[in-house]
């Protein structure tokens, strides 16, 4: 299956400048992106679900994107696959 978003924060994998993730043997994630996910292995592995949300606020905000569109896209982010348990 190939996700339109990484499954840890929620970005579309098609703005991942390096094209999304790699597992361990070096291929490509099809379900998170390279800020997530290196050499099969979580970037941030002890980060919680309400860090998550925080961490792509902030980068939202460093984007200049407005607090209630980075809220309306952070919202579903307990809903993808590494948080839904």
């Amino acid at each position: 299956m190939t996700y339109k978003s990484c499954q840890s924060c929620g970005m579309p994998l098609l703005k991942d400048p390096q094209g999304g993730g790699t597992e361990a043997n070096g291929s490509k994630s099809t379900m998170y992106c390279s800020h997530c996910y290196q050499q099969g292995k979580f970037t941030l592995p002890n980060i919680t679900v309400d860090q998550m949300k925080d961490l792509v606020k902030g980068k939202m905000k460093e984007m200049h994107i407005p607090g209630f569109l980075a809220y309306f896209m952070t919202k579903n982010i307990p809903k993808l696959k590494r948080w839904a348990g």
